[in-house]
């Protein structure tokens, strides 16, 4: 009897690859499934591309016209049923928030014909599944699995909503592409600590930022902070002009690759309000990069070892986020030692490692 060898089929589904950190992460899985001899392919909506990926791109952005009406959402919606019923997926793993309740359970339960994971990156689990918890086990119950990114999470998402199918994975760091990327030679002649991220809306908190920055002793140490990311401006040039240390705080927009600003720092700040599972930290220790964090839900604690790669603050404490700044560049021994302990302290979340749970997980079903 001849034995197949056919490669399994994966479709990875997002919104776009550029900018958010679960497009990242299904960038990064695509390059893992291709490496153990996945046909992959990469499904976004938004028609946004930026970060590396393996496999074969479908491109359903391209499809959207400047209405984004009702029959051109109908259109991008049969486009995606008709390749995936031509193209017969193993599996589907669905990186997208899902807010939009009857567009979802049409995609769960009639769109999607096949093993279908859902992942869940946030902390606001109602952009991923509706609040109604009859609503979501119809949708949700039936399908492989629904990957939490973190256990804080999956207990949020089973004591809610009862779900049975639950599981947790973190996010991957992709080491080798950050390592390449830091190569790029960024030219800042001054010191700096960096933070990372859209600010759009306020749940990353850098104009508080600014004026906790403000308050410390790094403008007075000649230590900048640069913010990298996207967002409306305004609002964090006032908070400096206001501050008196307009100078001091560089807007650099959003970079393709961050990691030549984050390799350069003293060290990373996450403020958010909060998050699911925040790359950037992940980033930055690869950067050898320490980082200074509000403990806020969720995915801070799992990263970061208080006092060995960086400090754990009190969450929304603003205050200690301040007295956190001073003391690590004014404790020369503190520092070296949470530099010293950074790549170490991502081993368990490198790409490889991770991937395998995946493996486990598809396996396993």
């Amino acid at each position: 009897m001849i034995m197949s060898h056919k490669k399994k089929k994966i479709a990875l589904i997002g919104y776009r690859l550029s900018g958010g950190g679960s497009d990242k992460v299904m960038a990064n899985l695509s390059v893992f499934f291709e490496k153990q001899g996945f046909e992959v392919d990469i499904i976004i909506v938004l028609d946004e591309v930026s970060f590396p990926y393996s496999g074969k791109l479908v491109n359903l952005g391209l499809l959207k016209n400047k209405s984004n009406g009702l029959f051109n959402k109908i259109k991008r919606l049969w486009a995606l049923r008709a390749y995936l019923n031509n193209n017969e997926f193993d599996f589907i793993i669905d990186f997208r928030f899902r807010t939009k309740v009857i567009q979802e359970l049409i995609l769960a339960r009639f769109i999607y014909n096949t093993q279908t994971i859902f992942t869940v990156h946030s902390f606001l689990i109602d952009h991923y599944m509706p609040n109604n918890s009859w609503l979501t086990r119809l949708m949700y119950n039936h399908c492989l699995a629904n990957v939490a990114i973190t256990d804080e999470m999956k207990t949020l998402i089973e004591n809610k909503h009862q779900l049975q199918n639950v599981s947790t994975i973190h996010n991957p760091v992709y080491l080798e592409e950050i390592l390449e990327k830091q190569k790029e030679n960024v030219k800042i002649r001054f010191d700096f600590i960096v933070a990372v991220g859209q600010y759009e809306n306020e749940i990353k908190q850098f104009d508080k930022l600014i004026s906790s920055y403000a308050k410390s002793n790094l403008p007075q140490k000649q230590i900048h902070l640069i913010i990298v990311g996207d967002g409306n401006g305004i609002k964090l040039r006032k908070r400096a002009f206001e501050n008196d240390i307009e100078q001091f705080v560089h807007l650099v927009g959003y970079q393709t690759n961050p990691f030549q600003f984050m390799v350069k720092a003293k060290f990373l700040v996450l403020c958010s309000k909060n998050e699911g599972f925040p790359n950037v930290i992940l980033e930055s220790l690869a950067c050898k990069t320490p980082v200074v964090s509000f403990d806020c839900d969720f995915g801070p604690r799992d990263m970061i070892s208080n006092l060995e790669n960086g400090i754990l603050v009190e969450n929304q404490n603003w205050e200690k986020l301040t007295e956190a700044m001073n003391l690590l560049v004014s404790d020369e021994v503190l520092y070296e030692h949470c530099k010293e302990n950074t790549l170490e302290s991502i081993q368990s979340f490198l790409l490889d490692k991770i991937g395998q749970e995946w493996l486990y997980l598809l396996k396993a079903n």
